[in-house]
């Protein structure tokens, strides 16, 4: 009902002119939309989508991923192992934090130690639980020692992931962030906005952009119809396809699409009496049709996943080596029976809830999947909250089933263990539904452990093929990347994580 009103509220304001409402608004200002306050805009907090997209903006990594996923040099000019357990980074001079202290190694290994030493209690420290220290060489130089080989530490350093900060900032930095990125933190109001501007004496070349405003708007319908009057001057990948399309040709508006790294998938709390049976899960997957809801619901501009790595990926298994779950409802009853789930008097076999945040297009996929699984006797409740309760929700497991999307992290194998290791349980990791499999530990361990990129393809597929017929999670889509702007926004280009990375260099006319 919902997507029927957007459409006709959209049929009657087409034909209007648009109006600009820019003349009034400060012109050095960017207003940008986003559906959620950012959770902690400290990177090495921070592991929502809008915490890793505006902190990396405020923060710098030691490397940077290009846009194949290749690491480059960033505050780390470059690196070398002189053993597999050394890491030895040499830092670039002259670079400043935006309160005009210099940055030096201190910040770095006061950065990396946080993360390992329980200063922070962060998700992300499960990355670095293999660091056994961390020294300061001379001013730009660290060396990371690790107890054993870990060729995803270079990966766990870029963009996104982590950022540099002072020595001796703790778990408040997120509130008063101070880093040496592109855009300088001036303010940040719960559900309502987080202001940036630019840093003039950035070491890379000052953007161009003075200030950019991130409004947060969780409703779509109310973001599509501010883009359309021109009160925000830009989304990203945040309306959904259809309203995308209905604002396509409007002469105020331009829409830049390509194809992307980020998955959206579903996930199960194993531990659930309802879900911890295998054949359940895999019921529940026959009962998606995939195919279906990408031309319904993303117009077609999104292709099937069948693991959370991206597509092309050089340790992702092909769709051939895995275990199969297109849509077969009698597939799906036969998995159900064998689990012992039987019809009751209602033809029910299973109730479970599904939990999404206020995302339009997310509500929009759970209510499809929800009418797809009445065919297989399952009757799926939805509960949708405001992105910090159902954040909070999850990672303290409080769930049957989710849906969420992996932006960045998912472009490094390490995704699986920071997701299916059982040693990754929060607040240490990611594997929120409390997956625990023996054999996946050890191949974890095993890729892990090499450098050799052949031994770790073959360890991750068996994970991949593992996960494919255990099922914690079912991989569901990759959605294009699609950002919709304003005329007076240019120079954008796009970057398949999906990140905010164009504000570096987009200009405002």
């Amino acid at each position: 009902m919902k997507r029927l009103c957007w459409l006709l509220a959209m049929g009657t304001l087409l034909p209007l002119a648009a109006c600009n409402e820019h003349a009034s608004m400060d012109r050095d200002t960017l207003h940008f939309i986003i559906e959620s306050s950012p959770n902690n805009l400290d990177v090495r907090q921070g592991t929502d989508a809008q915490s890793e997209r505006v902190g990396e903006l405020i923060y710098d990594p030691l490397v940077r991923k290009d846009d194949h996923s290749n690491l480059q040099p960033w505050l780390a000019t470059s690196w070398e192992r002189p053993d597999l357990l050394t890491w030895v980074f040499h830092l670039r001079g002259g670079v400043r934090f935006h309160d005009g202290k210099p940055l030096t190694a201190d910040d770095v290994a006061w950065s990396i130690r946080s993360m390992t030493n329980g200063a922070l209690i962060t998700a992300k420290g499960g990355a670095f639980a293999n660091v056994a220290g961390v020294d300061v060489r001379d001013p730009l130089t660290v060396v990371v020692h690790t107890r054993e080989p870990v060729p995803s530490l270079l990966f766990n350093l870029s963009d996104g992931l982590f950022g540099v900060v002072e020595k001796g900032a703790g778990s408040d930095e997120g509130l008063h962030p101070v880093g040496t990125g592109p855009y300088k933190f001036v303010s940040q109001v719960q559900d309502k906005e987080v202001v940036i501007e630019r840093n003039p004496e950035y070491w890379a070349g000052a953007p161009k952009i003075a200030r950019v405003r991130f409004e947060i708007i969780p409703d779509t319908i109310t973001t599509a119809l501010e883009m359309k009057k021109g009160s925000g001057d830009v989304e990203s990948n945040v309306i959904t396809p259809d309203m995308v399309h209905a604002l396509q040709g409007l002469p105020n508006l331009h829409t830049e699409s390509g194809p992307s790294a980020w998955v959206i998938y579903a996930n199960f709390n194993v531990t659930d009496p309802a879900l911890r049976d295998p054949r359940v899960r895999q019921a529940i997957a026959c009962a998606i049709d995939k195919d279906a809801l990408i031309a319904a619901l993303w117009r077609g501009q999104a292709r099937p996943a069948e693991t959370l790595l991206p597509p092309a990926h050089w340790a992702a298994a092909s769709d051939a080596a895995l275990p199969q779950y297109p849509h077969d409802i009698a597939r799906a009853l036969r998995l159900l029976d064998e689990a012992g789930l039987k019809p009751d008097k209602n033809g029910i076999r299973l109730r479970f809830t599904l939990k999404t945040s206020t995302d339009e297009t997310t509500r929009l996929e759970a209510q499809a999947m929800q009418e797809e699984m009445r065919a297989a006797g399952i009757e799926l409740s939805l509960r949708s909250s405001e992105f910090a309760t159902f954040y909070s929700d999850i990672t303290k497991g409080s769930f049957q089933m989710y849906i969420l999307r992996w932006i960045g992290s998912n472009e490094d194998p390490d995704i699986f263990r920071y997701t299916s290791a059982s040693s990754m349980f929060p607040p240490k990791g990611g594997n929120r539904g409390h997956y625990a499999n023996a054999r996946v530990d050890a191949l974890l361990q095993a890729a892990n452990a090499s450098t050799d990129q052949d031994v770790r393809r073959r360890a991750y597929i068996e994970v991949q093929q593992i996960l494919a017929n255990d099922l914690p999670a079912i991989p569901l889509w990759y959605p294009n990347n699609e950002i919709v702007h304003s005329t007076r926004l240019t120079n954008v280009t796009l970057n398949p994580g999906g990140s905010f990375d164009f504000l570096r260099t987009a200009e405002l006319r």
